[in-house]
Formats: structure tokens, C-alpha cells, sequence
């Protein structure tokens, strides 16, 4: 399907600037960061695909269904950017689109690969962890440059993969890495330190979001950008202006108490956030509402419950897209791995009602994080989109009483 498709719509894939981007955690920030400082870069000619949204002529957004679009759907959204003058594509990559073929025969013109844990392991995903990171490093074969997180747990593979299929390569990262991560003066800001600044992108950078995790994801956006033709100067004018749908939203309730309304749904997402909790309200208790998707990676719903025993002080198990699943059933294997006995545990299959819940019982000094949904307004169930007020539009009525 893919190469018909390229043919019919004319290799549409060959008269664009491609950046590809995968990992467990962070594609989409990456993926809006890298859009963004091109953007300015080249007058709003870049095509964006992501899990969040799609863009074919650089300015108007349409809701995605797919993180990485179907063939058919790939290559017609591409021919489209070409048809309407870009000159450049951003977009994630998922391990199901090479699991699945969606994206054979493209070779990014660079590719960018952020980190690995466990995920998307499941009957109707990938069987094992090991066709998991086997897929997600299919982009590094299909690429002519790339970029490695060097702290990503088997960076050493990733690596000997580069050079293996003679891919050249350059990494960032907190240490050991060509170019370095530093923690600026708060928690929006951050530099780059190379060791050798071939793409002149060391300097002082500031974010709009919270969080050092996103230190990481800009610093590839910003690699990724400048080996595409961006400058330094583009990313520090634009990264303080990106605002990504329902990732990393911080409010504050009327009495202090700070809620954070986050797409997270695995391990590391779980980790990264309950860190900056800690950062954030390191006196108070830490409260989380989440669930899990139905089928599909059913094993983030143990990992999940790992994490939560491992930062949270109360959790409020709820639904999260069950779909053909019993909600209550996927809460409760999200709560039998939370083996800390001094968790505290409330099974609410009512989501509006769970972050209700948790949002009216936290004082000045203590956190709640909403996970899952972001500012999704549906709930999937039994094959359907159900209305749902959506966690961010909860979060911002709450914060007023």
C-alpha cells in the first residue's frame, strides 16, 4: 500500500524536508517545539502529523485520529503540503507505523530518538518489549541523520544501530553527550552546551511550560530545527510561545494547591511529572487521577501502578477510554500493583467526579495530577465517543472554588 501510494501521489515524501520523531514519552512536545521554531524559520511552511493534530498548509490544525496517519491518509496529507507550497514536515512516529508498514519506504531526512521503556505491549500491539524497541528503531535505519538522547536506556544499541546501517549521528543530553543539558535559573529555562557547536545552537533558552523532562524534548527540537536550516536565534524567539494541548497545563486552586492536567499514561510520563510535583510542592501530599485506555497496552497498566507506588500519596483510580473493557476491571490492575501499603486508593469509575474529588480535597500544600485525558472531551466506551466535560475544562472550573 505504501509504495502505491507514493507513486499515485507522486513521491510527495521526496519534495519535503522530513523530521521524524519517536520514543516512549515526549514525541508530541518534541514534535510541537521542532514545528514551531521551523515555522518562523520559513514563514509557516512546515506540515506537522501528530498524535494531537495535523496540519497541511502551516497554519490551520485539524484533531488527528492516528499519532502516525494511515498510508493512504500519509501520503494525500503530504501531497497536499507540497500542493500548497511547504517546504518542510515534522511529524511522530509511532512503533505500530512500522509495526504496520504506514511508513515504509520514507527515509527522514532526519530522524530523532528520545527514549524507551516499556509500552504498547499487548494481543493487538507488539507481542514482546523486544519487537516494541525493535520497531521504534526502524527509524533510525530509515534515516540519514540522527539524534540520540544519550541518557535513553539502551543508548549503546541505539548507537551501534547508527553505525551498523552507517547512519551519522549526534546526541544530547544531561552529561557525555555532544551537546549538554543544563538546568537554568527556574524551572522554564535551560542552555545548551556543545562541544563542538558545528550547528551554533549553544546558548540560554527559555521554555512556556514547565518541567526538565521538556529541557530534553526542546534540546531535540532545537537539533532537529537547526540541522533542517533553523537557527538559534529562531528557537530562543518561539519556544517561550509554545503552549501543547493538554501536556504540562498548570493551574492553582484559590487556596494554593496546584493542579497539573497531563496527557501522561505510562512509566516514564508517571515518573517526570511526580518529580516536578516534588519540586513544586515539596512539603504537601502528591494526588493522582488516572486510569488506562482498553485494549491495548496492558502492560502500562502495571508499570503504572509501579510508579504510583512509588511517588503518590493517594490515587484515584477512574475511567480512561475502557472502550469494549470494564473500567473498574483495568482500575484494579492499575491498583494490585501498587504494592505501598501507605498509598492511599480510591476506585471512582466516575472520571468527573474523581478529579472532583481530589481537586477539593487538596490545601495550599499539596499537588493533584490529572493524567490520561488532557483536554480531550470524550470518553471512549464500547466502540463510541462519549461526551465528557474534558479534565483541563474540570480543572479550570475547580480552581475557582
Amino acid at each position: 500500500m505504501a509504495v502505491i501510494a507514493q507513486a499515485f501521489y507522486g513521491n510527495p515524501q521526496e519534495q519535503l524536508v522530513t523530521i521524524g520523531i519517536t520514543g516512549t514519552k515526549g514525541k508530541t512536545s518534541c514534535a510541537y517545539f521542532a514545528r514551531a521554531i521551523l515555522a518562523e524559520s520559513t514563514g509557516q511552511k512546515v506540515a506537522f502529523f501528530s498524535s494531537e493534530e495535523n496540519s497541511v498548509d502551516g497554519k490551520t490544525f485539524n484533531e488527528a485520529v492516528l499519532t502516525t496517519p494511515e498510508t493512504l491518509d500519509l501520503y494525500k496529507m503530504m501531497a497536499e503540503a507540497v500542493a500548497n507550497g511547504l517546504t518542510h514536515l515534522v511529524m511522530e512516529v509511532s512503533s505500530q507505523a512500522y509495526k504496520t508498514k504506514r511508513v515504509a519506504g520514507i527515509t527522514f531526512d532526519i530522524g530523532a530518538f528520545l527514549n524507551i521503556s516499556p509500552d504498547h505491549i499487548g494481543p493487538v500491539e507488539h507481542p514482546t518489549y523486544d519487537d516494541y524497541l525493535y520497531c521504534k528503531r526502524e527509524l533510525i535505519r530509515n534515516s540519514k541523520q540522527m539524534i540520540l538522547n544519550r541518557q535513553s536506556d539502551h543508548y549503546h544499541l541505539l548507537r551501534e544501530t547508527c553505525e551498523v546501517h552507517q547512519v551519522p549521528y549526534i546526541t544530547y543530553g544531561r552529561s557525555d553527550a555532544d551537546y549538554v543539558v543544563q538546568e537554568g535559573m527556574d524551572l522554564k529555562s535551560f542552555a545548551l552546551t556543545a562541544t563542538s557547536d558545528v550547528l551554533q545552537v549553544s546558548g540560554e533558552y527559555q521554555l512556556g511550560i514547565l518541567g526538565s523532562f521538556n529541557h530534553e524534548n526542546a534540546a531535540a527540537a532545537i537539533l532537529a530545527a537547526c540541522l533542517a536550516g533553523a537557527s538559534r536565534e529562531d528557537a530562543q524567539k518561539v519556544l517561550p510561545t509554545v503552549i501543547i494541548p493538554g501536556r504540562m497545563i498548570v493551574l492553582e486552586k484559590e487556596n494554593g494547591a496546584v493542579m497539573i492536567v497531563d496527557y501522561a499514561h505510562n512509566y516514564l510520563s508517571f515518573q517526570s511529572l511526580s518529580e516536578l510535583a516534588r519540586q513544586l510542592r515539596p512539603d504537601g501530599r502528591l494526588l493522582f487521577v488516572t486510569g488506562s485506555a482498553g485494549g491495548k497496552a496492558q502492560s502500562r497498566r502495571a508499570d503504572m501502578g509501579r510508579a504510583l507506588g512509588e511517588y503518590a500519596d493517594k490515587v484515584y483510580l477512574t475511567s480512561d477510554d475502557p472502550d469494549f473493557e470494564e473500567a473498574a476491571a483495568i482500575a484494579q490492575e492499575i491498583a494490585d500493583a501498587i504494592t505501598n501499603p501507605e498509598v492511599a486508593v480510591i476506585l471512582e469509575m466516575d472520571r468527573e467526579q474523581a478529579v472532583k474529588s481530589a481537586i477539593a480535597e487538596a490545601d495550599s500544600r499539596d499537588i493533584v495530577i490529572i493524567a490520561g485525558k488532557g483536554a480531550e472531551q470524550y470518553l471512549k466506551v464500547a466502540g463510541k465517543k462519549v461526551p465528557y466535560i474534558g479534565d483541563l475544562t474540570l480543572a479550570q472550573q475547580q480552581a475557582k472554588h
